[in-house]
């Protein structure tokens, strides 16, 4: 409980960071301060998601999960750029930018998140889904809008899908021994979890 309420607690420091610093670069426009924090908060999440979830890997020796996370977000970063590349959809208001669909950003943050849920479970997974959804807003509601819901979804499921092709669940040890001596009495434990 203590990480979650640390985690809420660095996430609207944040926030109110990207808040303070955030500048509308045309003072004329009729976008609102919280539309540039939003889009800032999106920046951000995109790399930290996928930051955590191999550091995770890293701080928990679990050099498969390394493995397996390097494999899927290169899977899905490269299938998401491949298909701005062939689908050539043009950027919501009229930008002149040929390269919509799918949302790197938010391939990018759904890969990160699915893999912290997928690897070790929805106790921490149900959060950085949340974040990565924050992510997939940011890209459609901040200012002028990057992405249309479709490609939202489109990088979401990418980051998702290619988390699931290669990651799975992480298993601690079944089977632990334990053994204690004293008083010239010896006593071996096995202890096996289902």
């Amino acid at each position: 409980m203590l990480r979650i309420i640390t985690i809420l607690l660095f996430f609207i420091n944040l926030v109110n960071f990207s808040y303070a610093q955030s500048v509308d670069p045309n003072p004329n426009s009729t976008h609102e301060k919280w539309e540039y924090v939003l889009e800032d908060t999106g920046d951000f999440l995109q790399i930290a998601l996928p930051v955590a979830a191999g550091l995770t890997t890293i701080i928990k020796k679990d050099w498969q999960g390394s493995k397996q996370f390097a494999f899927s977000y290169a899977t899905g970063f490269v299938i998401s750029h491949a298909l701005k590349k062939i689908v050539k959809k043009e950027r919501p208001e009229d930008r002149n930018l040929y390269d919509a669909f799918p949302s790197g950003h938010t391939t990018s943050a759904f890969s990160g998140a699915s893999f912290i849920q997928r690897r070790y479970g929805w106790k921490y997974g149900k959060w950085a889904y949340v974040l990565a959804t924050i992510v997939g807003i940011s890209r459609m509601e901040g200012p002028d809008g990057w992405h249309d819901i479709w490609d939202v979804l489109g990088g979401a499921a990418i980051g998702i899908g290619s988390t699931y092709i290669f990651t799975k669940p992480y298993e601690k040890n079944k089977i632990n021994v334990g053994f204690y001596s004293g008083n010239k009495q010896y006593l071996l434990t096995f202890k096996y979890e289902f």
